[in-house]
């Protein structure tokens, strides 16, 4: 049971605020005077001291979380980030208004947890501080990667096994990334366990990742060789902060730290190891860290196949070519005994090799594959291969001891179909290589190393030197000079620059960066130096987040592969059944006379015919082109959705957008650029301009709302730098935000109301004729008309402006033409919502206003209800109840992180237009998924009565069972190849209109 500390949080009088407000100020000082070290170089740059022996520990960064109960909107969250943000030592504060929750990265040499949760208090809601239990049954996610999958069959019995484990709450197993995903609750079940299982199961499993290793580190000694040393090693690593726990393993002179990110870090344990000048450590890279290296997988088949041409070349010269030259035909003709000629010991002799040796790898999948109860492709190919092997070893013996016997043996057969098939595969591997160079290409951008810089005790550089990128920690400051890749995630702390930032976000603008700039690990510097303070490191960086979110759609199934998959489980014994029964076929008809004996080849009697027919059917039918058709089409579109900045989250996502119909959009930040400017101000009575801004920004300040940041910051520009001590002389006491209507507050002792109408009338505020038509006109104008009175009279109308984005109605109108419906929701009024939407070429039907979040879920599904697949793009917190009910949900990239969370595909870029990329790429993606399942199925229905020989009676024409063979491997490489072909995929022309014509500049 989870433990929670309650803290009941209680209103208190107004008084006590302005001393509270006091003390942070003088805090807030402090911390300011502490950051401003003087330095005797001005032109260097200057960063927080480092404490030193015996202080206070400035540095220290924890993270607080707290249950937050009362919060009703966007505005209530943005009341309270924007009040703990108040606090000094506040590092970030997120609110999460569906959660319930808030979480504060905080600095405890300036402000306390109790602090954060008065600064809660103050905001007028109740806070309980969450306390972890280790007792707490928890989930974790462990990834693997499978060698010796051969087709779906092998998948979907490693699935079903592990689903069976007690504590794995779900696997899935991909057979074209070769990879497989557990959610399992750790306390019951280890992922080495998971990983014996698969190893039981006749396949070899191999740890990628796993949640719980994340705040872990291996590290590889050197020169640590005796107990003692390894003890002594243990001791220094425990010895340092933020270290959990220091795992042993003398056997690979290998130690495993568990740590506190915010503390620690690989860096810091190599350079304590090192201090001793004896041992050295190396950090350890898992094996299946970054993309999959398929490069030895490659190899691998391509010196077996080498091999068995080696053999098998010899083979079909001796069965297909030599027999039919004159000379070497008499040659290989003598030296009989009895009917066994010299032709037939040689084939035999090249044959085995390929038969048992090469193809070895048939018989040990197949026999796994029967020992569990299933069955897969090696069945049919080691079924196939034997019966042609071992009926030409009887032919061989056969004809050794008898004078009389006139047989065929098939080892060119046996060795051909192998060879084949291994090229087959050799030629899929290659191919599979490319549909993950998505992710390649993605580890590719984080750069090998890094400059690191070393500061005084007054936060001047004095010195810099290269690192390992993966050796970097937070709070690092970081050097970044002009055309090197930016190492990590971080904020700018001196320095400005252009920074290319096309490889994250596919935009390929250069972005201004200066003090307080985020930057993102991965992108390109384009001029200036940069001094960054890195903040998110390792898997925490923006990088490794998409590079799993990527991994993680390539992982997932659309529900369309179901089918495949159904029909896989059932494919091979289908197939034996139908071998048997042609076989069987051609064998009775020919003992029966039910054809004619001119039908049999000369060289062949009535069962060596049938049993061509029989084998013929087992290898060319191909389940592994079905297992393959669907997730390797959804691999390429993934990867080429996030090289062009569309994150799809798995198969589900694409398969649900090409179905969209209906496009709900909403409005601010979505359809508007979502930065809210005042263009206008209306005074019904005698008063200064500045005095007015003046008492509305001081009520107005503690409010997150859109609006009420753009009064404060014309507040600003109208006043001038003295204006934020303007508004700050204010007195302001019992501040109130009411959801959906504005805020009032006394402003030094006048009842002060900032809102839309329904505030007003509810305050019995009197709304003259001309400020009504006033208000009116600005709603015409796609304006939004805020209403202030100050004791009881209204003052002014201040009009908003949230002008549209360029590309919006362009977007609306290509969407039409493609099918697409579109609609609006907003929370703003009639007026202004119909004014964007006339805009925009959007209908009245199609336009909701003044709608909380409930209400954007409940008209999502309202029109599924009708039957409509219904995608919703938005960017707020008030968006996510809408985008997790919509088919698809779609996030705006700079949008919140619950918004992104809570979407099926995020646009990374922020433009409209990529609503039109991410629907037609699902589309194209799905088309081409329908003609790889054309492919593959049309391929078995017609291949499989052609190889049962239903047009010999007719043409003659027979297939050889090599031939079939070839043309099952073929299968297989041509789906793939298929998918491949949406590599070539680009946007709608349109589209690249649109940003052509720099709409976004």
């Amino acid at each position: 049971m989870e433990s929670l500390l309650k803290v009941v949080i209680e209103p208190r009088g107004p008084g006590s605020e302005t001393a509270k407000e006091r003390r942070r100020k003088k805090k807030k000082n402090v911390l300011e005077r502490s950051l401003s070290s003087s330095s005797r170089y001005p032109s260097m740059p200057r960063y927080p001291p480092s404490p030193s022996h015996g202080e206070i520990d400035v540095s220290e960064v924890r993270k607080a979380c707290f249950k937050v109960t009362g919060m009703e909107c966007a505005a209530c969250a943005g009341s309270i980030e924007k009040a703990v943000k108040r606090l000094p030592g506040i590092e970030e504060a997120t609110v999460a208004v569906l959660q319930n929750r808030a979480q504060v990265v905080y600095r405890p040499a300036f402000v306390q947890e109790e602090n954060i949760r008065e600064a809660i208090e103050d905001a007028g809601f109740q806070a309980e501080a969450i306390i972890d239990d280790a007792s707490q049954p928890s989930r974790t996610i462990s990834r693997f990667r499978i060698r010796g999958m051969t087709c779906t069959s092998c998948s979907n019995s490693i699935e079903s096994a592990l689903n069976k484990l007690p504590g794995v709450h779900k696997a899935v197993v991909a057979l074209a990334t070769e990879e497989c995903e557990v959610r399992h609750d750790p306390g019951m079940i280890s992922h080495a366990q998971i990983a014996a299982n698969i190893d039981d199961l006749g396949y070899e499993a191999e740890l990628l990742s796993a949640d719980e290793e994340i705040n872990r580190v291996r590290l590889q000694l050197e020169g640590v060789t005796t107990s003692a040393d390894f003890q002594l090693v243990k001791e220094m690593l425990l010895a340092l902060s933020g270290v959990a726990s220091v795992d042993l393993d003398q056997n690979d002179a290998m130690v495993t730290v568990s740590y506190d990110p915010d503390k620690a870090g690989p860096r810091s344990f190599i350079e304590t190891i090192e201090q001793t000048g004896i041992f050295k450590a190396n950090l350890d890279t898992p094996p299946g860290q970054g993309s999959h290296d398929r490069s030895l997988e490659i190899q691998h088949h391509k010196k077996y196949f080498l091999w068995s041409l080696v053999f098998t070349v010899p083979v079909f010269l001796l069965s297909m070519v030599l027999m039919y030259i004159p000379g070497v035909m008499e040659g290989l003709e003598m030296g009989r005994i009895n009917r066994l000629s010299i032709g037939a010991i040689l084939r035999w002799i090249l044959a085995t090799p390929v038969q048992f040796v090469i193809g070895r790898r048939f018989y040990v999948g197949a026999y796994k594959a029967l020992r569990r109860g299933s069955s897969n492709m090696d069945v049919l190919i080691a079924l196939g291969t034997n019966a042609a092997y071992f009926y030409s070893v009887y032919t061989v013996l056969r004809a050794a001891t008898s004078s009389a016997f006139k047989g065929t043996d098939f080892f060119e057969t046996s060795a051909m179909l192998i060879s084949f098939i291994i090229l087959g595969k050799y030629l899929e591997v290659m191919a599979k290589g490319k549909t993950s160079e998505a992710i390649a290409k993605l580890m590719d951008l984080a750069p090998d190393t890094a400059t690191l810089l070393t500061l005084d005790e007054h936060g001047n550089v004095i010195n810099e030197r290269e690192i390992s990128s993966g050796l970097i920690q937070r709070r690092d400051i970081i050097k970044v000079v002009p055309g090197s890749k930016v190492p990590t995630d971080g904020l700018v702390v001196w320095g400005q620059s252009f920074v290319n930032e096309s490889m994250i976000t596919g935009e390929a603008r250069p972005v201004p960066k200066k003090l307080g700039d985020k930057v993102i690990g991965g992108t390109m510097n384009d001029n200036g130096v940069l001094h960054i303070q890195a903040t998110h490191v390792g898997a925490e960086t923006a990088l490794a987040q998409i590079v799993r979110l990527v991994e993680a759609a390539q992982m997932g199934k659309a529900p369309v592969q179901k089918y495949a998959d159904r029909i896989s489980t059932y494919f091979v014994p289908i197939v034996v059944i139908a071998s048997f029964i042609t076989w069987l076929a051609w064998y009775l008809g020919g003992k029966l006379r039910s054809y004619p004996k001119s039908w049999i080849p000369a060289s062949m009697d009535e069962f060596e015919l049938a049993l061509q027919f029989g084998i013929s059917v087992l290898v060319i039918a191909c389940p592994c082109a079905l297992g393959l058709a669907t997730p390797t089409a959804i691999m390429v579109a993934t990867g080429k959705g996030a090289s062009q900045g569309i994150l799809i989250k798995g198969g589900q996502a694409l398969e649900a957008a090409h179905k969209v119909k209906t496009v709900i959009f909403d409005k601010t930040g979505t359809l508007t650029i979502g930065k809210p400017i005042v263009v206008g101000t209306k005074l019904f009575t005698s008063v200064r301009l500045h005095v007015f801004y003046d008492s509305i920004a001081a009520a107005e300040v503690n409010s997150e709302h859109p609006l009420a940041k753009a009064v404060v910051e014309y507040s600003k520009r109208i006043n001038g730098e003295n204006s934020s001590q303007g508004y700050q002389q204010h007195e302001v006491r019992d501040f109130q935000a009411i959801p959906g209507q504005g805020v009032r507050a006394l402003v030094d002792g006048k009842q002060t109301l900032v809102g839309n109408m329904k505030l007003m009338k509810e305050a019995g505020i009197d709304i003259s004729e001309e400020a009504q038509e006033h208000l009116h006109e600005m709603e015409t104008l796609a304006r939004t008309g805020v209403m202030v009175a100050i004791d009881k009279e209204l003052v002014g109308v201040v009009s908003i402006a949230d002008p549209v984005k360029p590309e919006a109605a362009k977007v609306i109108s290509i969407l039409k033409s493609m099918g697409v419906h579109s609609m609006m929701v907003t929370g703003d009024n009639w007026g202004t919502a119909m004014a964007i939407a006339r805009e925009l070429g959007i209908e009245r039907p199609s336009v909701y206003a003044e709608s909380l979040p409930e209400d954007k879920a409940r008209i999502v599904e309202e029109i599924q209800a009708a039957g409509t697949s219904v995608a919703m793009v938005g960017d707020g917190i008030n968006d996510s109840p809408a985008l997790v009910a919509a088919d698809v949900g779609m996030a705006i990239g700079a949008g919140t992180d619950i918004a992104i969370e809570a979407a099926d595909i995020v646009l990374m870029k922020s433009n409209l237009e990529d609503v039109i990329t991410g629907i037609d790429l699902s589309r194209k993606t799905f088309g081409r998924i329908r003609l790889n399942y054309t492919w593959a199925l049309g391929y078995n229905v017609l291949g499989i009565p052609v190889a049962a020989g239903v047009f010999f009676p007719t043409t003659g024409f027979r297939l050889p069972p090599w031939v079939a063979g070839a043309a099952m491997a073929a299968s297989s490489v041509s789906v793939v190849c298929s998918s491949l072909w949406l590599k070539r995929y680009k946007r709608p022309q349109v589209v690249e209109q649109i940003e052509r014509n720099g709409v976004h500049q």
